[in-house]
């Protein structure tokens, strides 16, 4: 359960400052107010989760204060404190925008059950507000198979980095699996209850990068009726996954650098700070030290995201996986299309395990998509692949496919004396996948 910024509001000092005490042992920030005059004077300049609010108090009620908060920051939940605990106050509260209410004297243990059942309201609120259902359709590691040793590194480092809190910048070329690596790490940190928001940064002009990021105020801007919640604030308690980092202005870089150091960010048009409360995970497809030479990416911003460093491998570095995604999507797209689709052929099988993918995994799966869909029979041929075309095609006249990869792999065994571990490093694959090709291509050692 998550810790909560409390404002307790109360103008006898001994309630005061005894509800304090029992919020602070169990581990929450809490400012305190002795009338309700304070406490706007408080809400304008913080930015709190709950609001314990006493009813009667000398100067201004606490139902006045209530109607004010849920004009100015309708997002903090207000517990009203009560020695008058009358149906009808209650209900009035309530009318006004009143989450609970307590009646004195009352349990710290009371308390605290309500506090808790605040907090994982909020936290449910706020990971339903964005994303929840795109994020859960997904299972954590999806496209991410493979048996190759380079994914098998992927995956280590995802299981010993995933507990910490530290900044991750995760680089690869488009397709890669960039995003996927992202919410595999949020889905194993210990913040995998609070949402995950991503953001491609590319997808947006600078000035609307902003407030997407930031959120506004009402009246910001001339189109601003009302206030929003930006990027930032929606992750609160999660994970913020910044796609396409790359592409953002030198501009829009200083204002992420001073929320990275400071941990604290303001909307646009507003002057109240927000808690920065998130792991912040980057990515990539450009080369950043390129970029920091071309003065085109800060130096000190890539210090601060690259406090861990996650390098996906292309799809044509680890070809050893191809046959594993392939069948994990002609399982999906099958199940999808409801058709009646075995497998894949050897000879198609041969053209995938050929082929450089420059659109890497995400190519992949599309391929397989269309194969599923113009397949006629139960088996896919290499015809119903889109990379069969002639411009895609990179066996000479006069040699299969299946030729081309048997020869080279008897030319490598040749070379390092058949000896199978430095054959199987030559061709960046693992020895299993190199007998299983021995077997196949019927290749037999000389006597």
């Amino acid at each position: 359960m998550g810790k909560a910024k409390i404002l307790v509001v109360d103008d006898e000092l001994i309630m005061r400052e005894s509800l304090a005490g029992w919020l602070e042992r169990d581990g929450h920030q809490v400012d305190k107010a002795a009338s309700g005059e304070e406490a706007l004077k408080l809400l304008e300049n913080t930015k709190y989760d709950i609001l314990l609010l006493d009813i009667k108090m000398e100067g201004m009620s606490g139902l006045e204060v209530l109607k004010k908060v849920r004009v100015s920051d309708p997002e903090v939940a207000v517990v009203m404190i009560t020695a008058y605990g009358s149906v009808s106050t209650a209900i009035e509260a309530m009318k006004n925008g009143a989450f609970d209410y307590l009646m004195k004297p009352f349990d710290p243990n009371e308390l605290g059950l309500l506090i808790d059942k605040i907090i994982d309201r909020q936290e449910r609120d706020r990971e339903n507000l964005f994303l929840r259902e795109e994020y859960r359709e997904r299972t954590r590691f999806e496209s991410m198979l493979g048996q190759s040793r380079l994914m098998q590194e992927v995956f280590r480092l995802i299981e010993d980095i995933a507990t910490t809190d530290s900044t991750v910048l995760i680089t690869g070329e488009t397709g890669t699996g960039k995003g996927l690596a992202a919410k595999a790490i949020h889905s194993k940190s210990p913040r995998h209850a609070g949402p995950f928001v991503a953001v491609n940064c590319g997808a947006f002009p600078e000035h609307l990068l902003e407030s997407e990021l930031f959120g506004y105020e009402k009246g910001a801007f001339t189109d601003a009726k009302t206030s929003k919640k930006g990027r930032l604030e929606l992750a609160h308690g999660g994970t913020l996954f910044l796609d396409e980092i790359g592409e953002i202005s030198m501009r829009m870089q200083i204002d992420l650098l001073r929320v990275l150091e400071d941990r604290v960010f303001y909307r646009v048009g507003g002057t109240r700070p927000i808690e920065a409360d998130f792991r912040v995970i980057a990515a990539t497809n450009k080369d950043l030290s390129q970029a920091i030479r071309d003065r085109t990416f800060r130096q000190d911003l890539f210090y601060r995201l690259n406090v861990i460093s996650i390098v996906m491998p292309p799809l044509r570095d680890r070809k050893e996986d191809i046959p594993i995604l392939a069948e994990h999507f002609l399982r999906r797209f099958r199940q999808e299309t409801n058709k009646d689709i075995d497998k894949i052929s050897r000879e198609a099988m041969d053209e995938m395990m050929l082929y450089e993918w420059p659109g890497n995994v995400r190519e992949l799966e599309n391929a397989i998509e269309r194969a599923v869909v113009v397949a006629k029979g139960r088996t896919i041929l290499p015809e119903h692949l889109p990379i069969f075309a002639p411009e895609h095609r990179t066996v000479p006249k006069g040699k299969s496919l299946r030729e081309i990869e048997k020869a080279h792999i008897l030319a490598v065994l040749e070379e390092t004396n058949w000896n199978i571990k430095k054959s199987a490093d030559t061709l960046e694959i693992d020895r299993s996948t190199l007998y299983s090709k021995i077997k196949r291509y019927g290749i037999h050692r000389p006597d």
